[in-house]
This record gives structure tokens, C-alpha cells and sequence, in this order.
């Protein structure tokens, strides 16, 4: 039976609009895949006027037919998944029966945040601009071998509590040293088998229901967080993120093989930002102070402004590149309505150099000035377009000249929030 398994990731630092273009494709889907990171991530969905912020969950979960899976690739705060779960319950989504949750995963607990939040407090103005909530460090102790898993929910509670003991031990002893807050044992073990009492009926084999989903040909969507230059192997290292973020990475987070794809859709702005700190090479502080005061780019799950820059095409190429991207769904493109000019970045100026690719050091990344292509702007609304042909002309340039740039074709374009105003593009 032919694979039917598409990939949705970001094809920047993140914050793309990912969880918009999942909601809108997972019309026609079947299951959709969580493959990476942990509630770090936040994805925005907006149906009429409601809002709805999810962080562990994929955006599929607001599809009534379709069934999620948190899969062995994230790590899971138990307790924050079961507040998302409550949250969504309260608000008329059901989840028991559609949502699944890896045996597979690791689990994020306190002490990984003491250590999160001790590290960033310690690097002082070479912070990486984590949201402390302890993704790095599970996903260190998840590489060091002594993590717990999702799995481990399902221990007899004597069992399991063991095993926190032991880890919240190791913790406190390394604390005299290394300055981080302390962790009660007791307090960890009552909030995770409380947790792990919720969880217990959402555990599964990630991998074998993911396999029986592809085997028998059912429309699948594999859920990226974050985005590819977050990647730890291929982002602005070390200002990075401590997951896989690329096509490679869903794959590997899933336990999907790489001949079940048969899409990557890389999803992307019609500019550029990020939040936290590393090399910004197209950084605009008047194009922020814009974006942010249309009440546009704050995060969702920590609510920091984010850094806004023009579209960067050095590095979405790359993106392509790393991804293997069969097309591009470009968001946000209203946030460009009312600029008569607008820069698009070329090429980088490196030490006298020009620069078509990006460097791999983040301190030569951060020396690097851009070179731009000046578009003009339309200057007038786009919000109500609901066809390619509805776009400003000069709107059209406009996207026509980065999918040429970048070297992927463009599918959807969105132009707000609801789902109504994303459309197929041509």
C-alpha cells in the first residue's frame, strides 16, 4: 500500500505558524504525530473565536476524527500534560481513546528544571534563552543512559517511586557543587504517581501504532516542534535546542522509516524572528517594534517578545536543503500589509567575503551582515484573500521571488489566523 506520511516542520528558528498549517492539513488526516521536544514548544491554533494553546499535544487533537500520538522522540512533563489534557477536557475536546502517549518517551521532572534554570541563570549574558522548564536536561539524562520513561508510569507505585528517589538523589548531592535548588523526593513522587494514576490508560507502544497506522495506508502528519536551525546538530549551535528538528529527526522520533515519507512541508514566515539568544543576521528593530505593536509576535509559551527580522533566504535555503522540503507553506504574510519597502536577504558579508550559504560557527554567524533585495511593498490588505489571484500583484512578486530563492515550490499561504484564510497557492 503507498505511503501516505507527511512531515510539517519549521524552517527557521521556530514560532512559524506550525500549529495553524497542521490544524488546516489535518482535515484530511488520520493520526498526527508529536515527533520531538517537550512543552517548550507551543503551537496557536484559532477556530472562530476561540484560542486554543497547545504545548505537548498535537494540533490534530482539535480534528474530532483524527487520533494523536506524543511519540518516544519528545520528552513529557507528566504533570503539565495532564493539566493540558484537563484543559482541553473542560473545554469539550476528548481525548481518552485519540491520544496516545509513548512508553517510549522520556519524562521531564523536577530537578531538570532546577538544573535548566540553574545553568541559564549561571551563563548570565551568554544565556541561551531556554524557557527553564528542563528539556536540555532530560534529553542529557535521556543520552546518558538514566532517564525515566513514559513507560515507567505503569510501575507498581513502590517500583517507581525507587527510581525517582534514586535520580532526585543523584541530584541533590550534585547541587552542593553546582549551586542548583534542591528537590524534595517526597513532593516529586506524590505528583507523579498522581500523574502517572491519569496518564496510565493514554500509554502504548509508540512505534508498533505508528506502523500499523502506515501499513494500512492511513493519511498520516508527523508534527515537528520548534525549527531546523534549532536543531542540535544543524542549528546556530550552541544556541539550539537538545532535539532533532529536520525531516531526519521525525523519522527518528517516530520510528517512521524515512521510505514511508512521501511529503515534507516546511513551513516558514514571510519574515523572520526568534526568540532567545544567538546570531540574527537580518535582526530589525523597527520591523519588532511594528510587529509588536500590531499585538503580533509574543510567544505562546512563555509570552516574550519576539525578535523580528526580514526574510532570510541564506538560511531558508539551507533549510530546504537539510529537509528535503517537497513545498513550502508560507504564514504571516498580513504582517507585511503596510510597508511600502521590504528587504529580503541574498546573500551574507562575512569579512569581506559573500557568503551563499550560512557559516557553521554561531560566532562568525553573528558577524555576518546581510545583503539585501529590495521588494515593494503592496500597502494594502491581504487578509481577505481567500485565492492566489485575490493577492496584491506585488504581493505575488513578492512570494513568487522567495520560493525562486529558497528552491521549493510553494503550496499554502496564509493571511491570519482562522482557518478560513489559508488557501493552496496558484
Amino acid at each position: 500500500m503507498k505511503p501516505t506520511v507527511t512531515i510539517v516542520l519549521g524552517l527557521q528558528w521556530g514560532d512559524e505558524g506550525k500549529g495553524k498549517i497542521l490544524d488546516v492539513m489535518a482535515a484530511e488526516a488520520d493520526w498526527v504525530l508529536r515527533a520531538q521536544g517537550g512543552n517548550n514548544a507551543g503551537h496557536t491554533v484559532e477556530i472562530g473565536k476561540e484560542k486554543y494553546v497547545l504545548h505537548l499535544i498535537p494540533s490534530g487533537i482539535l480534528r474530532g476524527k483524527v487520533s494523536c500520538l506524543i511519540a518516544g522522540g519528545a520528552v513529557v512533563d507528566p504533570t503539565g500534560l495532564v493539566k493540558e489534557i484537563e484543559g482541553l477536557t473542560k473545554r469539550g475536546i476528548r481525548t481518552r481513546g485519540r491520544l496516545h502517549l509513548a512508553a517510549q518517551a522520556h519524562l521531564v521532572l523536577p530537578h531538570h528544571r532546577a538544573v535548566d534554570q540553574g545553568f541559564e541563570k549561571r551563563r548570565g549574558s551568554g544565556k541561551i534563552g531556554t524557557t527553564g522548564r528542563g528539556i536540555g536536561p532530560a534529553y542529557a539524562d535521556k543520552a546518558a543512559r538514566v532517564g525515566l520513561r513514559a513507560g515507567e508510569l505503569a510501575l507498581p507505585s513502590r517500583d517507581l517511586a525507587r527510581r525517582i528517589r534514586e535520580r532526585v538523589a543523584l541530584h541533590n548531592r550534585a547541587s552542593r557543587g553546582q549551586g542548583w535548588v534542591k528537590i524534595s523526593a517526597t513532593k516529586t513522587i506524590r505528583e507523579v504517581e498522581a500523574a502517572a494514576r491519569f496518564l496510565r490508560p493514554y500509554l502504548a507502544d509508540g512505534v508498533t501504532l505508528a506502523h500499523r497506522a502506515v501499513a494500512s495506508g492511513q493519511r498520516i502528519l508527523i508534527e515537528g516542534a520548534q525549527g531546523t536551525f534549532l536543531d542540535v546538530d544543524h542549528g546556530t549551535y550552541p544556541f539550539v535546542t537538545s532535539s532533532h528538528c529536520t525531516a531526519g529527526g521525525a523519522c527518528t522520533g517516530t520510528g517512521v522509516p524515512p521510505t514511508a515519507i512521501h511529503r515534507v512541508v516546511g513551513v516558514l514566515k514571510a519574515y523572520t524572528t526568534r526568540v532567545g539568544g544567538g546570531p540574527f543576521v537580518t535582526e530589525d528593530g523597527t520591523l519588532g517594534h511594528l510587529l509588536h505593536g500590531m499585538g503580533r509576535e509574543f510567544g505562546s509559551t512563555t509570552g516574550r517578545a519576539r525578535r523580528c527580522g526580514w526574510f532570510d533566504a541564506v538560511l531558508v535555503r539551507r533549510a530546504v536543503q537539510l529537509n528535503g522540503v517537497t513545498e513550502m507553506a508560507m504564514t504571516n504574510l498580513d504582517g507585511l500589509d503596510g510597508l511600502e519597502k521590504i528587504p529580503v536577504c541574498v546573500g551574507y558579508r562575512l569579512r569581506g567575503k559573500y557568503l551563499k550559504e550560512p557559516p557553521v560557527d554561531a560566532a562568525d554567524w553573528s558577524r555576518c551582515r546581510p545583503i539585501y533585495r529590495n521588494f515593494e511593498g503592496w500597502c494594502q490588505p491581504t487578509t481577505e484573500a481567500r485565492h492566489w489571484k485575490e493577492l496584491p500583484r506585488k504581493a505575488r512578486i513578492y512570494l513568487s521571488a522567495i520560493k525562486d530563492l529558497v528552491g521549493a515550490p510553494l503550496g499554502l499561504i496564509s493571511v491570519g489566523a482562522g482557518r478560513d484564510q489559508t488557501f493552496r497557492h496558484g
